[in-house]
């Protein structure tokens, strides 16, 4: 094998180790479709409204021939917030199986960081379980007995989350404080140190997707890749060691064109790309600040 062969080799097996680690134990210092069928006339009736009356609600239908639904995310992301600045984790979880098939999208690199998030929304769908009187369940990723539970009475798809301890992003704080399972010094697998790197991460997809909506005056695109790699600069990459850093930004080069993100989500230009992107962006921001909130109140910013 040649120079070059090795080269891309090597390069190759840092990018498969940097999938297998990106989240595993956290976004912080590691290298780290069961979805819920919600009203959807009446969510597509408030982004309607949201949208102005400007006919970009045509956008919202279902996209054909496409893992990844943005209308779906949307969708849970509404369903989301709940009174009292809290979160539901239902719609939230969700939300995140949209976003990991828009991350599945975009490359086998991008898919192998989707697999760790899998893993970390397993581990607060494990936890509903325990909670709900199934001492045998034990944490892990097997995402088919984490949705699909046996009961006397049948099968509970995710049922529980509907009510107990986590039920929302509130409940599930106050419940793992006061029974002592949040650890602000050791690594556990808590559902809130789960949730604050799910968040983190989070942060990264607002700010790529609000970058990649937004339209320069000039009329020049930058490309996706960078606009990724700028994104997580501002934001994962301060959670990450150096290399990780170095191994992401040679990752996020292999992302796809722009005109890939327009068949993604059915639009024929960057104008209906910008006006669909912009109020996912704002759902997700609604969703992200009352996370942070409720978080930075119980001191959770910087769980190890």
């Amino acid at each position: 094998m040649g120079v070059k062969g090795k080269a891309a080799a090597a390069i190759l097996i840092l990018l498969l180790f940097l999938g297998s680690l990106w989240l595993q134990g956290g976004l912080d210092y590691h290298w780290d479709s069961c979805i819920k069928a919600y009203n959807q006339v009446n969510q597509l009736h408030q982004l309607s409204n949201s949208s102005g009356g400007d006919g970009a609600e045509s956008q919202l239908q279902m996209c054909p021939g496409q893992a990844f639904q943005v209308s779906l995310l949307l969708s849970h992301l509404l369903a989301a917030p709940t009174s009292k600045s809290d979160v539901l984790l239902q719609p939230y979880l969700s939300s995140w199986d949209e976003l990991m098939k828009f991350m599945d999208s975009l490359g086998p690199m991008v898919g192998l960081i989707s697999k760790e998030i899998e893993t970390k929304t397993s581990i607060i769908r494990q936890l509903t379980k325990l909670t709900e009187g199934n001492p045998e369940a034990e944490l892990g990723p097997d995402q088919h007995s984490i949705n699909s539970v046996q009961t006397q009475g049948g099968t509970k798809n995710k049922a529980s989350l509907d009510t107990g301890p986590y039920r929302s992003v509130r409940s599930m704080i106050l419940m793992e404080l006061d029974q002592g399972l949040v650890s602000f010094h050791h690594l556990t697998d808590s559902g809130c140190r789960t949730l604050l790197r799910l968040h983190r991460a989070l942060l990264w997809l607002k700010l790529f997707l609000e970058k990649l909506a937004e339209t320069p005056a000039e009329g020049r695109l930058r490309s996706p890749s960078d606009l990724c790699r700028e994104a997580y600069k501002s934001t994962l990459a301060h959670h990450h060691t150096w290399y990780v850093r170095k191994a992401a930004e040679l990752a996020f080069i292999a992302l796809p064109e722009r005109s890939f993100f327009f068949r993604l989500v059915c639009v024929q230009n960057q104008e209906e790309l910008s006006k669909l992107l912009s109020r996912v962006v704002q759902a997700i921001e609604e969703v992200y600040d009352r996370t942070q909130k409720a978080l930075e109140e119980n001191g959770m910013l910087d769980l190890p």
